[in-house]
């Protein structure tokens, strides 16, 4: 085809300035790497032409030594940095050190969910980010996005709950906070990393639908609408194959159906080998070169691997890098804001908070109506600042639980003081001028003495909980004598509140026996502040529940031995799309507390709703746009926040089939009493479409689409619907 010299030009001026830049590089070794251009692609190439066959398989791998752990080595001749490495789903977690260092304990990641709040999301990422730099890190390994297919999942608490869309939105912000510093970001596991039981070789059997719909969405989103610039792919094995030799996921889907432009790192030693990983799409093995090491070079020199699949790797991460201003700008150790970052983890603790029961307005407190208040249980000993394992935070500071309410009581006084039967609690407090005004607490141990304490209190605030750890999944029972617990104290005190601190779901038994109920999750450093600031009313609980607490074991999709824990290996996600509330929905079993569910100090009022327009025709030209309108009043007596939740009731077949409602937007609006105001939520294709499993496309289906719009998902205020004609498959528009 015939060229003009016009639409040559460019093509000439940039081979040119890439052959230019070429020779610069050439007469200053010293300093190639530290040159700057304004094409990271081209200079991430030529470097990568500079390397020798060894050189190029040092950057393929970590190393773990006497010194390091986390950590890919320089390549000084070139001017190439080391790449650090550091956890973080939940706080700048291990780095490279062998001693941990201490940074920001944030609440758990399913704290920052119960939030609903992309804002605090980016300000929970910005802060990790922000420290990982500080610590001299270049890359941080989270958001942790899987979803929490089983609320047994020893790792529920590191991630955003059951829903794929409140997942994604919450993954992007947060990736969004992340890289804002400069911190290369690392989601992961991908992918359907949903357990700990047999996490290294577990295969799991996930449907082409439910892989699209559930457990893909937000990866899609931290790629495409996060511009996340590293992905960390999982353990298990996937419709048989190990997740670092997928080539369907990594190369098909990842990096040629999303466009993935970044890296791919191993989750450490979840590699299984040299040759199918490194054509699947894997970019880097960390912590050691198991499988990138000699194996690899020996790949290479054998012709099993081209040169042209190992430079791919490498110009992905070293163009990533120049990016984010490693090679110029590298990170210098600086001091962590502590006291700003640990008023941000305050700010999202009290934010994710979910008040779960307050029979005859038990909450909140006020101060001037008691004297004596007992602080009983487990939980309410030591700050509950995150789960164990990988992601674990070495706090730089932490607020007690009872410290934090005497904190707010002004409490000045702090001592030993003797309970019913002539015992010496561990400590208490006194506030103001009358000397019975008491904080008295006691680690539930005995349940006796617990129990004579609490019918001497005119309140009892039980602390009870779980200590989720990576590694292995847990009961969503509570541990030890915690249930007994509750039911002495609730005997003994009809003023009883329960202040939950879990990672996930748990059952209680004594539900119907105490008449307030506080989930807390692991609150983080400020635990003590935070929760006080709830219990007493300087904060309006607006949290709402990102996961389904079931009543029962029974209750759960994945119920069965094959669908979990597994049998012989091989775990069956045979309950497909019907995950969390989906499946509660489904099958028409009440659950303890729906998804989405959350109470408030004051209540909220819908109306006016419209949707607009009533009938659209889908076409495979343009993505459809469907308004949905209403107003929301602030009907109570104090100011709050109202979390307004919108779900779309799709057209069910046989071949389709659908749950009666799903989750497509949300807005959280804050409204003085009395006041009211105008949310507007827009659904596009993505909103209405699924996944057609026999055409391997989005597809939106004709039929009648019901707009639900509510407080939770059981929680309809209004409803809706429209019509759509036509049939549309949007593959090619990247849905």
């Amino acid at each position: 085809m015939h060229q003009s010299n016009s639409a040559l030009r460019p093509a000439v001026k940039n081979c040119f300035l890439i052959y230019l830049t070429f020779l610069l590089l050439l007469a200053a070794p010293a300093v190639r790497a530290q040159s700057t251009t304004n094409d990271d692609d081209a200079r991430a190439r030529l470097l990568v032409s500079e390397m020798t066959l060894q050189e190029k398989i040092t950057e393929l791998h970590g190393i773990h030594d006497a010194d390091h752990q986390r950590y890919v080595p320089p390549i000084p001749r070139l001017g190439i940095p080391g790449f650090r490495i550091a956890n973080g789903p939940a706080g700048m977690g291990p780095g490279d050190e062998h001693q941990q260092l201490p940074a920001t304990a944030l609440p758990a990641p399913i704290s920052l969910a119960a939030s609903w709040d992309a804002g605090l999301a980016r300000e929970y990422g910005a802060v990790i980010g922000l420290e990982a730099r500080d610590m001299d890190d270049d890359l941080l390994e989270g958001p942790d996005v899987n979803i929490a297919r089983v609320p047994q999942n020893g790792r529920t608490f590191e991630a955003f709950g059951e829903d794929p869309y409140l997942v994604a939105q919450l993954a992007v912000a947060e990736i969004q906070g992340i890289q804002s510093e400069g911190e290369i970001a690392n989601v992961k596991h991908y992918a359907a990393n949903n357990q700990e039981t047999q996490r290294f070789t577990i295969n799991e059997i996930v449907g082409e639908r439910a892989l699209r719909e559930i457990y893909l969405p937000a990866f899609k989103a931290s790629v495409q609408q996060g511009n996340v610039a590293s992905v960390m792919s999982a353990y298990p094995r996937v419709n048989g194959e190990y997740c670092c030799q997928n080539d369907e996921l990594e190369n098909e889907i990842l990096k040629k159906e999303w466009g993935f432009k970044g890296f791919v790192t191993s989750d450490f030693g979840a590699v299984h080998s040299t040759v199918p990983s490194a054509m699947a799409g894997l970019d880097l093995e960390m912590p050691t070169g198991k499988y990138f090491g000699d194996a690899l070079e020996s790949a290479v020199q054998s012709g099993q691997v081209p040169m042209s699949v190992i430079d791919d790797k490498l110009i992905r991460r070293f163009r990533t890098m120049m990016q984010y201003g490693l090679f110029d700008n590298p990170p210098r150790r600086q001091l962590v804001p502590e006291a700003l970052d640990g008023q941000i983890s305050r700010r999202i603790a009290e934010a994710g908070m979910v008040l779960l029961k307050n029979d005859a307005n038990e909450l909140p407190l006020h101060a001037d109506g008691l004297k004596r208040i007992a602080v009983i249980g487990p939980y309410a000993a030591k700050a509950m600042t995150g789960g164990g394992g990988s992601s674990h935070v070495l706090p730089l500071y932490t607020v007690d639980p009872v410290e934090g309410i005497a904190l707010r009581l002004g409490a000045a006084v702090k001592g030993n003081f003797v309970d019913a039967r002539g015992n010496v609690t561990w400590h208490g407090y006194t506030w103001g001028p009358d000397q019975n005004n008491a904080v008295i607490f006691d680690d539930g141990k005995d349940i006796d003495r617990a129990a004579s304490l609490a019918k001497s209190a005119d309140v009892a605030i039980v602390m009870v909980g779980d200590n989720e750890v990576e590694g292995k999944d847990h009961s969503i029972s509570l541990g030890g004598n915690q249930d007994e617990l509750v039911h002495a104290v609730a005997a003994a005190n009809p003023h009883t509140i329960v202040v939950l601190k879990t990672g996930s779901a748990v059952l209680m038994p004594w539900v119907d026996e105490v008449p307030a109920i506080l989930e807390a999750w692991y609150p983080g450093e400020e635990d003590g502040n935070a929760v006080a600031a709830v219990l007493f009313g300087d904060v309006n609980p607006s949290g709402k529940l990102p996961l389904t607490f079931p009543r029962q074991l029974a209750d759960l999709p994945a119920n069965t031995p094959a669908q979990y824990p597994g049998v012989n290996g091989v775990v069956d996600y045979s309950e497909g799309i019907f995950v969390g509330y989906r499946h509660y929905d489904e099958k028409g079993i009440q659950p303890l507390f729906p998804f989405g569910y959350g109470l408030s100090y004051t209540h909220f009022s819908y109306k006016n709703l419209a949707v607009s327009p009533g009938k659209i025709t889908v076409n495979n030209v343009s993505s459809p746009q469907v308004t949905v309108d209403l107003e929301v009043r602030n009907s109570g007596e104090r100011a709050g926040v109202e979390v307004v939740q919108l779900y779309v009731g799709m057209p069910s077949t046989r071949a389709i089939p659908q749950p009666p409602l799903q989750l497509k937007r949300f807005e959280k609006v804050a409204l003085q009493a009395g006041d009211t105001t105008h949310v507007q939520f827009l659904l596009d294709g993505q909103s209405l479409s699924c996944w057609d499993t026999k055409r391997h496309a989005w597809t939106i289906q004709p039929g009648t689409y019901r707009i639900m719009v509510g407080s939770s998902s059981r929680d309809i205020r209004l409803e809706g619907e429209f019509r759509v004609h036509g049939h549309s498959l949007f593959h090619w528009l990247g849905l």
